[in-house]
């Protein structure tokens, strides 16, 4: 992992394309501006592990009756 210091209104660059900006730092939050294409998706990290807990919980909630239904409509 890469750690840089920056102060307010400062940036980095990240490839050719992705700019990350200081906005602000309040009660030791920082406020960062990202300036990157609309095709680069941006998740915070927190979403993205609500989303595998999600999925892992769902994964293990197991109907019976849902898999032997859709295991005949898949043999159709």
């Amino acid at each position: 992992m890469l750690v840089l210091a920056r102060k307010l209104d400062e940036s980095i660059i990240i490839g050719d394309n992705i700019s990350i900006k200081v906005i602000s730092i309040e009660k030791g939050v920082v406020k960062l501006g990202i300036d990157a294409p609309r095709d680069v998706d941006i998740i915070r990290n927190e979403l993205i592990e609500d989303i595998k807990d999600s999925n892992i919980a769902a994964s293990k909630e197991q109907n019976v009756t849902d898999l032997n239904t859709l295991s005949k409509i898949l043999k159709k």
